[in-house]
């Protein structure tokens, strides 16, 4: 069942008769019915190697040139997934801050507003000695 394919002479064997074709078909009528005719030809041939290359291809278990481009255009779809997902998650981070940056603030602003409280109650108390004393 098993056939073996030689495609160089396969192509040979398709230059050699479209060749004569050609000639054939150049002599014996309207040179555009003929191109026609032969452009038909060329088509076939190319449908018929594409199918049996794509057949190959699967056979052997080749990833073929669709394939590739498929598979290309999923990993471009999914690089863009993945650099919106870094972005949203540096936007998330950024609105969040650091948490232990933010109790080392509230820390260091409550130790600041016991020492106003401490300056402010020995201005009060120099204010109320000096009013006693005059």
């Amino acid at each position: 069942m098993s056939k073996d394919y030689n495609l160089m002479e396969i192509w040979k064997d398709f230059y050699s008769q479209s060749s004569n074709f050609f000639d054939e078909k150049m002599i014996e009528s309207f040179p555009s019915q003929g191109l026609g005719q032969m452009l038909d030809m060329n088509l076939q041939v190319k449908k018929l190697m594409d199918e049996t290359t794509e057949r190959y291809l699967q056979f052997a278990n080749v990833p073929s040139r669709n394939d590739i481009a498929n598979l290309s255009s999923q990993l471009v779809d999914i690089d863009a997934k993945v650099d919106s997902l870094e972005e949203l998650l540096e936007e998330t981070k950024d609105k969040q801050g650091n948490p232990g940056s933010f109790q080392r603030e509230l820390n260091d602003l409550k130790k600041d507003m016991k020492n106003l409280d401490n300056k402010m109650n020995q201005i009060l108390t120099m204010l109320k000695s000096s009013e006693g004393t005059k």
